[in-house]
């Protein structure tokens, strides 16, 4: 959908990159969909994976992706099958999958994202995770480089409630030791994503049990201290809790700020996938659920929304990925 403003033709488009949750080992790969305004989407390569990992645990899950100054691209992803391990080597239990779970992330680069390199391993040093999922990027102009954060249990508290971690890069080959960005005493707090409007840091992060919802917190700094906005808290209310995860948000072309959450809390796989929220102002918290404005040719799950431009756009969609 093309919109006017100021007299221009707006051709800002959107890549989605995620899974599918399927008890089978292929929906853990990377899957793209696009759109041309972020609210009508549509899946790509006849909806077969783009991507596939044949390391570590052999399946990928909870991505991101960014664009980088140089104009490569990453994925990163949470290197974990529960297809293939959950009933065998986790025996069955979260609880395993928490405390024994990979420490590394799988990466892909790309030059063109049609083309992409092999998947390797990254780790963060010698730290004892239990676990490390969902990562995410994003670029700290202050600093010139990429900071990386990400879930984690840890033993120095039993592996109780994880933590969000950070690391830095500026080549995605050497990291820096991981630090806490953000962590709840009383809750377990996974799925960060951060963005930045203005001069303010917006962090989203869900938090289990105390509240059992997405909170959205702002700071001044990247790394914080963050402080919770309570109106977003409030919307958040309205909703069932703890049956949404896995926050992703971009800005849409005419200034509006969407919010995609995954909703798991069914066990009919036709009704688990994001579903969309619309903001005036991220600084408010004011996300409206508005689901009737949206269209999925699936059940999306977790990922991450990149803004990208019409030739990159006409470049997916036209794409044959082997």
């Amino acid at each position: 959908m093309k919109k006017k403003q100021k007299g221009r033709v707006l051709m800002q488009a959107y890549l989605f990159v995620h899974f599918k949750e399927k008890e089978d080992p292929d929906g853990e790969a990377v899957y793209f969909s696009i759109s041309k305004d972020g609210f009508h989407w549509q899946e790509i390569n006849g909806g077969n994976p783009i991507l596939t990992s044949n390391i570590g645990e052999q399946g990928v899950r909870d991505f991101t992706i960014c664009r980088t100054k140089e104009g490569i691209y990453y994925i990163l992803a949470t290197d974990l099958s529960l297809a293939r391990n959950f009933k065998t080597k986790y025996k069955g239990s979260w609880d395993n999958v928490s405390r024994e779970g990979s420490r590394n992330l799988v990466l892909w680069e790309s030059a063109d994202l049609i083309h992409w390199s092999a998947p390797r391993l990254i780790s963060f040093g010698s730290e004892p995770f239990g676990c490390v999922w969902a990562p995410d990027i994003i670029f700290d102009s202050e600093a010139g480089d990429y900071l990386i954060h990400w879930s984690s249990s840890h033993p120095s508290n039993n592996y109780g409630n994880k933590k969000i971690y950070y690391s830095r890069t500026r080549d995605f080959k050497s990291f820096t030791s991981p630090r806490v960005l953000y962590e709840k005493e009383d809750s377990d707090i996974i799925d960060s994503a951060l963005y930045k409007d203005g001069e303010t840091f917006y962090l989203f992060v869900k938090s289990n049990p105390n509240p059992a919802a997405i909170l959205l917190l702002q700071s001044q700094c990247i790394t914080g201290p963050f402080s919770i906005i309570p109106k977003f808290s409030e919307e958040m209310k309205k909703l069932e809790q703890g049956q949404y995860e896995a926050p992703t948000a971009f800005r849409t072309e005419d200034g509006r700020w969407c919010l995609f959450l995954d909703y798991y809390g069914t066990k009919i796989k036709e009704k688990q996938g994001y579903v969309p929220f619309i903001a005036e102002d991220i600084s408010f918290g004011n996300f409206i659920r508005s689901d009737e404005s949206f269209s999925f040719p699936y059940g999306f799950k977790h990922g991450t929304v990149l803004t990208i431009n019409q030739e990159e756009y006409n470049r997916l969609d036209s794409a044959h990925f082997i």
